[in-house]
């Protein structure tokens, strides 16, 4: 089983423990895309775990989600015993996020035009 482990805040832990809270959303950053996405060559089908690793001349690249079967929610503080629970992901799906004018943003990130992102992980039934 694959699992992803992530920290929330209790608020937001309590609401996923009551059924309330059925997606969890993480934004995307190149400094954390390979936990979250991946982004496929469409011509080519080459799959690169990097934004910056993506030649410049390759132009139809898609963003698809790491699909994981499950995720581990912890709360609380960084030290001793936290709260914690494991939750079946149903799905995933990369949202793009766009300006008003309906258009893509990008971040500039050290230098790197990348795309603005989010995740979200629609969550399924408690599992511990």
């Amino acid at each position: 089983m694959k699992t992803l482990t992530l920290s929330i805040k209790q608020i937001y832990f309590d609401q996923i423990l009551a059924g309330t809270k059925t997606i969890e959303s993480r934004e995307v950053k190149p400094s954390n895309a390979s936990k979250y996405v991946y982004f496929t060559d469409l011509d080519t089908h080459i799959e690169y775990k990097s934004w910056s690793d993506i030649p410049d001349n390759v132009g139809n690249i898609c963003v698809e989600p790491v699909m994981y079967d499950s995720i581990r929610l912890l709360t609380g503080a960084y030290k001793g015993k936290r709260p914690s629970c494991t939750v079946e992901v149903k799905g995933a799906e990369v949202i793009f996020l766009m300006d008003d004018n309906e258009e893509q943003v990008y971040y500039d990130a050290d230098g790197i035009e990348f795309p603005a992102l989010v995740v979200d992980y629609q969550l399924g039934a408690i599992l511990v």
